[in-house]
C-alpha cells in the first residue's frame, strides 16, 4: 500500500520544460549512441559523494529519462531544462505513532530522527485526520486494537445529523442539509431564521484564512501537489490491504488500501541510516519507546514502516542546481545584488554559454524579491555613470523602487546608476553629519546619500550631470517630502562647486561628498582658491571634503593620497584614507577624507573652470 504526504513549498509554482541537452558536456550512455543527452545524477557523478544529507547525487529519479525509449528532440532554446530531471527518491524508514504523542516523541527521538533542512521531522497521514465536530461524537474510550469507535448511543447520533433525523431532538443538521432546507424558507424578505448570519457576514481577515489554510497547528495541507518540495510515500505490506476490501474507488487513490480508522497518527522520519534495520537493530531508545507504548497503549500502538522521500526541484538549493548543471570544475556564480525586484548578475566569460540556464535559475529560487535578472554587459565608461544591461530572465522592465535607511528610490537602471552594496558606506558617511551641517552633494546620482542626509542635517545641496538622475532625484525628494530641504541642480560637478561657494545666498558648506570613485580626485583643483573672492575679513567655516576613488597600485591609500596632493598642489595637511570594498581583484574602493588647508582656500592661483 502507498499512502501519500505532502509538503508545500516556500515559493510559488514552477513551470515544467524541456531539457536542453547542448548545455551539458557529459552524456549519459543510451542504448542508442548517435544522441547525447544530460541527467543531473549522471554531470554529478565525478565528484564526491557526501555521506550525510540530501543531494543530487545520492537517491534516484522514479520518472523514466526518455518515455518509450525514444531520444529526445533536439531544441534551439537557450533557457530550456527539464526541471523533473532534479527529482529524488530516498529510501528512509519511519515509526507510526499516535498524533498526541509526535511532539513529545519528536523531541525525545531528536537525535535519531532524519533532520535534513527545510524538510519536517514528522509527517501527516491523509485518512486519519478526523472533523473536531465529529471527534465529539466518537467514543473516547476505545479497545487496545483501535477500530471500536463508539457504542450504540453514539451511532445514533451520528445517524441523526448524517440523514437529517434532527428536528425536536436537539441535536443540529448537518451544513449540507441545513442549506437546503434554509433554501426552501427563502422569500421576498429573504432568508428566516438565518443560523449564524452575524458570524457569516463578517469578512474573513487575512491572517485567519491564512491560519485556515495551513490548519490549526501551523501545519501545511497535506495531498499530491506538483507544488510541493517534497513527498513522502508510506509503503506497507500487501497483505494488510486485503483486510476489509479496497477502498480507493470510494475515497480515491489515495486512499487506496485504508480499511478501518485506527485513530490520528503521524510519522517520525527516523534517520537514513535506519532504512534497512530490523526493530531489534534499533539503537535503544527507539527500543525502549516500543516496549514503553506497546505495552500501554496496545501492540499496533507504534509501529515500523518503510517509507519513500521524493525531493522536487523545489526544494534543492540555487547553489545545489547550478553545481550540477555547470561544467565540473567551473566556478559556481553564487552572489548577486539586488536591487529591488532586479537581480543584478556580474557574469564571467566562462559562464556566458550558461547565461540564460543561471537566471532561470536565479529566478526560480528567488521568486519571492526577483522578477527580473540581468547581467552587466560592459564597464561602465559614460561621464553619466549608466550600464549596459542585458536581460536574461523575467519581465523587461528596469524602473524599480528600492527601499534604504527608511526611504523609498524609484531607480531606472537603463538612465542611472545604483549600488546597493554601498549602502552600509552611506550609513556610516551619515554618522559623521550633525544637525548644524549644511551638506553639498556634489555626484548625488537618484539622491541616496542626499535625502539620507537631508533627514539630519539643515540643508543639502544636490547635483548631477545626468539629466535623468536629476529627474528622478527630484522625484524622490517629493516622494520622502524632503522638497524644501533640498536644493537640485543640473550641473557639471566644477561649475556647481564654483558655484554654491560663490553664492553668497547659499548657505555657509560644512559637509562636502563627492563620490565618484573613477575619477573624483580630478575635480579637488576647483577648491584651490575657492574663498579669494570673499571678503577677507569674514571668516568662512573649511569644509570636510569626502573623496572617493579606486586604487590598483600595490598602496591603494598611498596612492590616492598622493592623487588628493597632487590635484590640491599642498602637501602639508593630514588625509583620512580608508577601505571601502574590494571591488575586483587587486582594485580598492576607498574613500579620503580632509578638512580643506586654509592655504589652499584662500590661494591666489585658481583652477580653470570648464565652460
Amino acid at each position: 500500500m502507498v499512502l501519500k504526504f505532502i509538503f508545500r513549498p516556500h515559493s510559488p509554482n514552477f513551470n515544467l520544460l524541456s531539457l536542453s541537452p547542448q548545455y551539458f558536456p557529459k552524456p549519459l550512455s543510451l542504448p542508442f549512441s548517435s544522441t547525447k543527452s544530460f541527467t543531473p545524477t549522471t554531470v554529478a557523478a565525478t565528484s564526491s559523494t557526501p555521506s550525510y544529507g540530501p543531494s543530487l547525487q545520492k537517491g534516484y529519479n522514479p520518472s523514466p529519462i526518455y518515455p518509450n525509449s525514444k531520444p529526445p528532440e533536439e531544441t534551439h532554446n537557450p533557457i530550456s531544462f527539464n526541471e523533473e530531471n532534479f527529482t529524488r527518491v530516498f529510501d528512509l524508514a519511519a515509526l507510526r505513532v499516535p498524533s498526541e504523542h509526535c511532539f513529545a516523541l519528536e523531541s525525545r527521538l531528536r537525535g535519531h530522527l532524519l533532520n535534513w533542512p527545510r524538510i519536517r521531522n514528522i509527517a501527516r497521514v491523509p485518512g486519519d485526520e478526523i472533523d473536531d465536530e465529529l471527534r465529539e461524537l466518537f467514543d473516547d474510550s476505545s479497545n487496545s486494537d483501535g477500530n471500536s469507535i463508539g457504542d450504540d448511543d453514539t451511532l445514533v447520533s451520528l445517524n441523526r445529523r448524517i440523514y437529517g433525523k434532527a428536528d425536536g431532538d436537539g441535536e443540529p443538521l448537518s451544513p449540507v442539509l441545513y442549506r437546503d432546507k434554509l433554501s426552501r424558507t427563502f422569500n421576498s424578505k429573504g432568508y428566516v431564521k438565518f443560523r449564524n448570519l452575524a458570524k457569516i457576514s463578517r469578512p474573513k481577515k487575512g491572517r485567519q484564512k491564512k491560519k485556515e489554510e495551513h490548519g490549526n497547528d501551523g501545519g501545511k495541507k497535506s495531498g499530491n501537489d506538483k507544488n510541493g518540495i517534497a513527498l513522502v510515500q508510506v509503503v506497507e505490506a500487501e497483505e494488510e490491504e486485503c483486510e476489509g476490501g479496497d477502498m480507493s474507488g470510494l475515497l480515491g487513490y489515495e486512499f487506496k488500501g485504508v480499511t478501518k480508522w485506527r485513530g490520528s497518527t503521524r510519522l517520525l522520519l527516523l534517520d537514513e541510516t535506519y532504512v534497512d534495520k530490523r526493530t531489534e537493530d534499533l539503537p535503544a531508545a527507539i527500543k525502549a519507546l516500543f516496549e514503553q507504548y506497546n505495552d500501554k497503549n496496545g501492540p499496533s500502538a507504534i509501529e515500523l514502516v518503510k517509507c519513500k522521500l521524493t525531493l522536487f526541484y523545489n526544494y534543492w538549493q540555487m547553489n545545489e542546481v547550478l553545481e550540477t548543471i555547470l561544467p565540473e570544475g567551473m566556478i559556481v556564480p553564487s552572489g548577486f545584488e539586488t536591487i529591488g525586484h532586479i537581480a543584478h548578475l556580474n557574469l564571467k566569460d566562462e559562464h556566458l554559454p550558461y547565461k540564460n540556464i543561471i537566471a532561470k535559475v536565479v529566478l526560480d529560487k528567488n521568486k519571492k524579491k526577483v522578477q527580473t535578472v540581468v547581467n552587466k554587459v560592459d564597464i561602465i565608461q559614460n561621464d553619466f555613470r549608466t550600464m549596459q544591461l542585458e536581460v536574461l530572465a523575467g519581465n523587461h522592465s528596469l524602473v524599480t523602487t528600492v527601499i534604504e535607511n527608511g526611504l523609498r528610490f524609484h531607480v531606472d537602471l537603463a538612465t542611472v546608476y545604483w549600488n546597493s552594496r554601498l549602502s552600509t558606506e552611506r550609513q556610516r558617511l551619515l554618522n559623521y553629519f550633525t544637525r548644524e551641517d549644511v551638506v553639498c552633494d556634489v555626484f548625488a546620482g537618484v539622491g541616496p546619500i542626499a535625502l539620507s542626509a537631508a533627514r539630519k542635517v539643515k540643508c543639502v545641496y544636490a547635483n548631477d550631470l545626468n539629466p535623468c538622475a536629476v529627474d528622478y532625484l527630484e522625484r524622490n525628494c517629493v516622494l520622502n517630502k524632503l522638497e524644501r530641504k533640498i536644493k537640485v541642480f543640473n550641473m557639471d560637478g566644477r561649475r556647481f562647486i564654483d558655484t554654491i561657494f560663490a553664492s553668497e545666498k547659499a548657505r555657509p558648506i560644512t559637509q562636502v561628498v563627492m563620490n565618484l570613485p573613477n575619477d573624483a580626485a580630478e575635480f579637488l583643483d576647483v577648491f584651490r582658491g575657492i574663498f579669494r573672492r570673499h571678503q577677507k575679513d569674514k571668516e568662512h567655516p573649511l569644509p570636510r571634503i569626502y573623496v572617493y576613488g579606486f586604487s590598483k597600485a600595490p598602496d591603494p591609500e598611498f596612492d590616492i593620497h598622493e592623487r588628493i596632493r597632487i590635484a590640491l598642489s599642498e602637501v602639508a595637511f593630514e588625509v583620512d584614507v580608508r577601505k571601502v570594498r574590494l571591488v575586483a581583484p587587486g582594485k580598492w574602493m576607498l574613500c579620503a577624507s580632509f578638512i580643506l588647508p586654509h592655504i589652499v582656500a584662500y590661494a591666489k592661483n585658481s583652477a580653470n573652470l570648464v565652460n
